[in-house]
């Protein structure tokens, strides 16, 4: 699947496929899901794919998608 949004995502069930979030240029744009597994990630046209795997501690499990400066970080949402 892929989901496109100008602002922030939010996937309550795994996130697989791709998931695009700030596609008008919104740096501050956040991906969250309870299940981070996706093929790729953007925010305002910065790129991550599963070339690069996700660290144990994000893949499968609730987290976010931030954007800080040109690059993506992927952390653990605490619950």
């Amino acid at each position: 699947a892929e989901v496109i949004a100008d602002g922030n995502i939010h996937v309550y069930a795994p996130l697989r496929g791709r998931a695009i979030a700030g596609a008008k240029g919104d740096t501050s744009a956040r991906i969250f899901s309870t299940a981070m597994a996706p093929q790729l990630v953007s925010i305002a046209g910065t790129y991550r794919t599963t070339e690069t795997a996700l660290p144990d501690d994000v893949l499968g499990k609730p987290a976010q998608v931030r954007l800080d400066g040109d690059r993506l970080v992927v952390e653990a949402l605490k619950s």
